[in-house]
């Protein structure tokens, strides 16, 4: 077991785990540490905690030490800086007549490097460009290509549900979505009802998934023929979450709804009766 502290560099951003050095952090304690960018201000996210080797990296880096008041001023100017270098970014982007679009600029807390987060529909040719954003501010460019969900985690905005965006307020990384989950859950399989800004499938379809997967395993599936206190039917309708059946009995033109516990006890008595 090895001791670690999580640490992000922005909100709902990605915990990378460092080596305290014997030293104990609190929740939300601003620290500085080496990332693969350069030397960054992050806040603590993970208190100390034992974590087996094989779920870390290779190399956990220390702490370098706990930011001070002068590093935090540092760290908002590094900010104001930033959207400086936007501003003047923009206009050589529209110079070269590049089809991008800026979406974020960050220095490293060291000021060692400049990094351009923007969206495109293709490749683009930035060769130019990063020559001039070399020369007007005097340090290390990076130009770093990021897809939609990135832009609408690090823009933020109001969902369908009218809430914050899970992905800018809590959602640390990304979860593979199928639409498969939004068959599962019963819902409209209509684009704009289920894509978040970013133009694809929600993030909350995966939260409830694991439910509704093991309920479909365990709850009889459309069309099955159940035996119920009320006599032989067929199901025709799942509520997953409540696990409600509907079902239709012989002879009857309306759905009937059960518990499926219900049912499930019917089945197995008649089981039992067969058996005997």
């Amino acid at each position: 077991m090895v001791e670690v502290v999580g640490v992000r560099f922005r909100k709902s951003g990605h915990v990378y785990y460092y080596s305290p050095n014997s030293e104990r952090f609190q929740y939300k304690e601003k620290v500085i540490v080496d990332s693969a960018q350069g030397r960054q201000l992050g806040e603590v996210a993970l208190v100390n905690r034992a974590m087996d080797e094989e779920d870390l990296p290779e190399q956990v880096k220390p702490v370098l030490a706990r930011a001070t008041q002068a590093d935090e001023e540092k760290a908002e100017q590094n900010k104001m800086d930033a959207q400086i270098a936007m501003q003047k970014a923009k206009v050589k982007i529209r110079e070269h007549g590049l089809e991008m679009k800026l979406i974020q600029v960050e220095y490293t807390f060291d000021r060692s490097k400049l990094i351009f987060s923007f969206t495109a529909d293709g490749r683009v040719d930035f060769r130019e460009l990063v020559k001039d954003l070399a020369s007007m501010f005097k340090t290390r460019i990076e130009l770093r290509q990021i897809g939609v969900r990135d832009e609408a985690k690090i823009l933020g905005g109001l969902g369908p549900c009218g809430r914050p965006l899970c992905c800018s307020t809590f959602l640390g990384d990304f979860m593979p979505v199928s639409i498969k989950m939004a068959k599962d859950q019963g819902l409209s399989l209509n684009p704009v009802k289920i894509s978040g800004l970013c133009g694809r499938l929600m993030c909350c379809l995966k939260y409830e998934n694991d439910e509704y997967e093991a309920a479909r395993k365990e709850l009889p599936d459309w069309g099955t023929t159940v035996v119920t206190p009320d006599g032989i039917g067929r199901v025709e309708g799942l509520n997953l979450l409540s696990r409600v059946l509907k079902v239709r009995l012989r002879g009857r033109e309306t759905l009937v709804e059960y518990d499926y516990e219900e049912i499930k006890e019917m089945q197995q008595k008649a089981k039992g009766d067969e058996n005997g």
